[in-house]
């Protein structure tokens, strides 16, 4: 389960245009972040972070752009987790179970990755059925 973000001390949020380019952005973003908050770029969890949350921009891109102009990234961590989130306006929620992993192309590194190291990965819709986020939560 995912823990309350108003619960962790470090918090960031970034939206970006559904375009390429938000993918190294996001990285970025989720590199300085994590640095400022003490979590070195020497840590096991942050490589596969970096890649899970890569990919998820990538998918939101390459599926949502059309139906969501925005993307956000939700960036937490607390002093034994780190949490990202990814949202558009796409209304597709893709499956992250099964039995292949997520079974939709790079979602089934999402999953095996987050999984490796004892996280969970869920997704979450929008009340109004016009979006989803999918929401990463990994041990430190």
């Amino acid at each position: 389960m995912t823990p309350a973000l108003n619960s962790l001390p470090h918090r960031h949020v970034l939206t970006l245009p559904t375009q390429p380019r938000a993918v190294r952005l996001a990285r970025e973003t989720a590199e300085r972040a994590l640095a400022e908050w003490g979590i070195g770029d020497r840590h096991p969890a942050v490589g596969p972070a970096l890649l899970i949350l890569s990919e998820l921009v990538t998918n939101s891109v390459r599926h949502a752009a059309v139906a969501s102009p925005r993307t956000t990234v939700v960036y937490a961590a607390g002093p034994d987790c780190l949490v990202l989130a990814v949202h558009d306006r796409h209304p597709h929620r893709p499956r992250l179970s099964g039995t292949h992993g997520a079974g939709e192309g790079g979602l089934a590194t999402v999953v095996e990755l987050t999984h490796g190291l004892g996280g969970t990965a869920v997704v979450r819709g929008d009340a109004d059925g016009g979006g989803k986020s999918i929401w990463i939560t990994l041990p430190l």
